[in-house]
């Protein structure tokens, strides 16, 4: 702006801004400005993933069509190689290792089946955990959305997987005389609290693996290990009955072989609740609760570290 002085002559000054002297964080709050990429409240960030529950459904309905889609036999591989790792494995523990100690054929086939199947569901959840961020760099880096949809989806994925091999599963327990009864009516809430459990394992692994992507070489050596110590191609109390009882106690409170030994107990006429350990179902409840809930907290807090190398 400009104004005359006595002497005529025009001097010119410059009006001062009203944001003058406002910090950056001030400045932020009077227009309403927000940090791109911040993480919401935690309320916030439920919110949007239910917002987003459409896209996540279809994502893992896709990477499911896809996984299999460069193969001759396309989908049937998802139970072909379930059965084909049984089958390897009652070769080599029930018929040279004589695993199946204690148990008729009836029971062990049926028995080492679902644990196959059970624990390949863990598996498979935990392994595209652990590659959920960090290989999906190119989308999370695109486009703005809640990242922990992608092990969500990648564990319902998973879980749908698990859903196409229980045919089998169902047509090997009645071909062993495991006949339909009430019992297979506790399948389903043994598999809603796996899922839990295997969703907050996939979120805890990938945060762990959108910071070190090698832990993605190093998982199948852990999970392997874990497959051994739950008793998935044998009894643990059978096993272990020569050994100090913590021990077998111990492996029996491994979530793995919890939510194995529930579903055997569901669905294997045979196999009676004096496989299974005190409190079981409190147990996988609790597995269940703490891994979920836990995990989606873990996840939560490095919401906006992903993606940003």
């Amino acid at each position: 702006m400009s104004e005359s002085t006595h002497d005529g002559t025009v001097t010119l000054s410059v009006a001062v801004s009203p944001d003058e002297g406002l910090a950056a964080q001030q400045l932020a709050a009077k227009y309403g400005l927000t940090v791109s990429g911040a993480r919401p409240s935690l309320v916030e960030y439920v919110r949007q993933l239910w917002d987003r529950r459409h896209f996540i459904l279809a994502f893992s309905r896709a990477k499911l069509t896809a996984q299999y889609s460069q193969a001759k036999l396309g989908q049937l591989w998802q139970v072909a190689t379930p059965l084909l790792n049984a089958a390897v494995y009652f070769f080599i523990f029930g018929v040279i290792l004589n695993a199946s100690r204690g148990m008729s054929k009836d029971v062990y086939i049926p028995f080492l089946v679902t644990g196959v199947f059970v624990f390949t569901f863990t598996q498979s959840s935990v392994m595209a955990g652990v590659r959920a961020i960090s290989g999906n760099l190119g989308l999370v880096r695109a486009l703005h959305f809640p990242r922990a949809s992608l092990p969500i989806s990648f564990a319902l994925q998973q879980l749908q997987q698990l859903l196409f091999s229980m045919i089998v599963l169902f047509a090997v327990a009645i071909g062993f005389g495991s006949f339909p009864d009430l019992s297979w009516l506790l399948i389903v809430p043994v598999l809603g609290l796996q899922f839990l459990f295997n969703t907050g394992l996939a979120l805890i692994m990938a945060r762990a693996g959108a910071k070190t992507p090698d832990l993605a070489q190093l998982m199948p050596f852990i999970m392997r290990t874990w497959m051994y110590a739950s008793g998935v191609m044998f009894s643990i109390p059978i096993m272990l009955a020569d050994k100090p009882q913590w021990v077998a106690t111990v492996l029996q409170w491994n979530p793995a072989t919890i939510y194995m030994d529930l579903m055997r107990f569901s669905l294997i006429e045979d196999y009676g609740a004096e496989n299974l350990p005190d409190h079981v179902w409190a147990a996988a409840g609790g597995w269940a609760a703490l891994c979920a809930l836990g995990g989606f907290v873990y996840f939560w807090k490095a919401e906006e570290r992903y993606g940003r190398g």
